[in-house]
């Protein structure tokens, strides 16, 4: 569980650090589709690490 705890906390510290470098008066500029494209990347790590939380954790009842 360790694990899952520490790859959300470096995805969700990734996502911040793309934020603050999308540049919001030109959205389509090439550094900030590189920031997009990571902070997608991150949001989805994020979800399919909790997705993962949430089986261990059923499966733990289950056992």
């Amino acid at each position: 569980m360790k694990k899952i705890y520490f790859f959300i906390t470096l995805a969700f510290v990734l996502l911040v650090f793309n934020i603050t470098k999308i540049n919001y008066d030109d959205l389509f500029s090439e550094d900030s589709k590189i920031a997009l494209i990571g902070a997608l990347a991150c949001s989805c790590t994020i979800l399919l690490m909790l997705i993962l939380y949430v089986s261990k954790k059923i499966k733990d009842k289950q056992d």
